[in-house]
């Protein structure tokens, strides 16, 4: 059986926690109208047409033509949209800057809106320096769990699937990556992840720089 040798992280909730939420409860006050609006109105459904690639002007200007009243807090989204993610997950950041001093090659696959992306990455160049590449759904019109995605990316970073060692939060995502040969991780804590990967392999005694 061939060992992995690099990693593949998901974004969302394994480095970076990410909500809709964290933004809009700094625009709503009230709890109540708080969840009527993530859950009638600004959808994860609706979001993912954005990771899907879709741009932002139309959705938003599609929404905002079914909920008018509600136009000023749709259109927040487009330029505040970093305040969705608050912080690293904890433990990541020590965890990924321990396998880049190992020397183990990094990268990841992220369902994450192309426009978005750019100036997400922009704002944690530091920590995103460390990846060799990144996969971005939104650009490539490919979303997790599709087959397609990991086959791209694969190729992309110049790895066979036994090579590579997946983590995602989401089960589906891991079960498919799972079914294409991709050892795969199901993320929940990162001291648990650190186990695992040292069970790998692909963690031993090595100089962190943070």
């Amino acid at each position: 059986m061939t060992q992995p040798t690099a990693v593949i992280f998901d974004v969302g909730n394994v480095l970076f926690n990410w909500n809709l939420r964290f933004l809009y409860e700094r625009l709503i006050e009230d709890d109540r109208a708080l969840d009527a609006f993530l859950r009638d109105v600004m959808t994860m459904q609706w979001h993912l047409q954005h990771d899907a690639g879709r741009p932002f002007a139309e959705t938003s200007a599609e929404l905002i033509a079914q909920h008018p009243e509600q136009a000023a807090l749709i259109a927040a989204l487009g330029p505040r949209f970093n305040e969705t993610i608050r912080g690293e997950v904890p433990g990541m950041a020590a965890l990924v800057a321990e396998l880049h001093g190992a020397d183990v090659p990094l990268f990841a696959i992220t369902n994450f809106s192309g426009e978005f992306w750019r100036p997400f990455r922009a704002a944690h160049a530091a920590f995103f320096d460390r990846f060799r590449d990144v996969v971005v759904s939104g650009d490539e019109g490919l979303m997790k769990p599709d087959p397609a995605i990991y086959e791209l990316a694969l190729a992309r970073f110049g790895l066979a699937a036994g090579e590579a060692f997946f983590v995602d939060d989401n089960i589906v995502n891991v079960e498919a990556a799972a079914a294409m040969g991709i050892a795969a991780h199901h993320f929940s804590n990162a001291n648990l992840l650190r186990e695992v990967l040292a069970a790998q392999g692909l963690l031993g005694d090595c100089e962190v720089s943070m």
